[in-house]
């Protein structure tokens, strides 16, 4: 019994630690990942009519939630025979990446294509890198999983980009999985999926954000008392 219980709770003392761990973030970036993930679609939408979400299949490996600034790498679909050399610019990318960014990286046609695995994973956690957005598939869950580092993808594949890609560049504008992201922009991530922020509209979506998580969070309590979704609807103004 004690040897069951000691490993249900080791993923969840793992979870907890990574959240401590992560590097102190100015007001901004603290903001985001304390607010809703809903909330900052829905901010982005009634502020500025535009669509933030990420496609519903990117999903992460755990459960967890982050926000950062993010670094952008774009990968180009091309067979060759140059080996690692051709692809060193998403490693190089990782190297210098400030401590808390997410790491954005779009595979074209990269669905079937590992973007990162165990390696890659393991030297953006040491690196400080807040977590991983990644537009294709990923390898190597046992070991991701072990160090706990957050990572979205929008499927899991054992192949390699090696010899099928080659980088383009880094904080370069991309699409990733339906959303425009630029260097810099903010990405915040939770159980329900992916939002990118347009750095120069996130004061502004953040507030708002934070306004409708406050007014969710207060008609729960009147959900449960009234046992009626009209009146709160006809007292809170939203759904």
């Amino acid at each position: 019994m004690k040897t069951k219980l000691y490993f249900a709770i080791v993923p969840v003392l793992a979870f907890a630690g990574w959240v401590m761990a992560q590097p102190s973030a100015d007001p901004l970036i603290e903001g985001f990942r304390n607010v809703e993930v809903a909330s900052v679609s829905d901010a982005m939408e009634q502020l500025y009519g535009q669509k933030a979400y990420m496609s519903h299949d990117m999903r992460p490996l755990f459960k967890t939630k982050f926000a950062g600034p993010a670094v952008t790498v774009y990968l180009k679909k091309e067979e060759h025979k140059e080996g690692s050399a051709a692809s060193q610019g998403m490693l190089d990318a990782i190297d210098a990446a400030p401590p808390g960014s997410v790491y954005v990286m779009v595979l074209e046609d990269g669905l079937d294509y590992a973007g990162i695995g165990g390696l890659m994973a393991t030297a953006m956690k040491v690196r400080g890198l807040t977590g991983a957005v990644i537009d294709g598939s990923i390898r190597d869950l046992p070991q991701i999983g072990k160090i706990q580092f957050p990572v979205y993808s929008r499927g899991v594949a054992p192949s390699t980009s090696i010899n099928h890609y080659r980088f383009v560049g880094v904080n370069i504008p991309v699409t990733c999985a339906g959303v425009r992201v630029n260097a810099g922009d903010i990405i915040s991530a939770d159980e329900d999926g992916v939002v990118a922020v347009p750095k120069a509209q996130a004061a502004d979506v953040l507030k708002k954000a934070q306004d409708l998580d406050q007014t969710e969070h207060q008609m729960l309590p009147f959900i449960e008392k009234f046992k009626s979704m009209k009146e709160a609807v006809a007292k809170f103004g939203r759904i």
